[in-house]
């Protein structure tokens, strides 16, 4: 670690967006799961019946965010990147690499709540509710995990070809 003097210019490698770091959508996905275990194990009897549907819409943005990353990675793979017409902006690649963290992001958020759900309904053979909301848990659930894989596809398309950080943690790079 270094230290800079007060007032110093700051380091550019500092303010830089790096990739989304699979351990930090691990620790969300674990606190949105026990958050909702704890709410819906004290709050079940108030929720109503869990729908498949609800679910499912995270497939169909895991479905949007694989066909964008195939467009931008072919984009990028061929250079097609630049201010001309028919080329894909810089700005926009950039605004896509949002993106894939933002949804990378809720993807995690999504699974753990969905996750935390699920594990209140399976521990709880009692009630016909519970049985009958478990589906609904499971689609939630897959469908944040889909979530995450295709925001971490589209955040890896954004990558241009002489990346540092396309192979590794940048260590082999020539120093600037």
């Amino acid at each position: 670690m270094t230290t800079r003097r007060p007032g110093a210019d700051p380091d550019p490698d500092d303010e830089r967006l790096g990739m989304t770091k699979v351990r930090d959508l691990v620790l969300i996905a674990v606190v949105a799961g026990l958050a909702l275990w704890i709410l819906i194990r004290y709050n079940y009897g108030s929720f109503p019946s869990l729908s498949w549907p609800s679910g499912a819409f995270l497939y169909l943005l895991a479905a949007i965010e694989v066909v964008t990353g195939f467009i931008v990675k072919a984009r990028v793979a061929g250079r097609d990147i630049g201010r001309a017409r028919g080329q894909l902006h810089p700005i926009a690649a950039a605004r896509v690499m949002v993106l894939g963290k933002a949804s990378a992001i809720l993807g995690a958020i999504a699974f753990g709540g969905w996750a935390g759900v699920l594990v209140f309904l399976l521990n709880n053979n009692i009630l016909d509710a519970a049985r009958a909301d478990r589906p609904a848990a499971v689609v939630g659930a897959i469908g944040g995990l889909a979530l995450v894989g295709a925001a971490l596809w589209l955040e890896h398309s954004c990558r241009a070809p002489d990346d540092p950080d396309a192979d590794g943690d940048g260590a082999d790079a020539a120093p600037a």
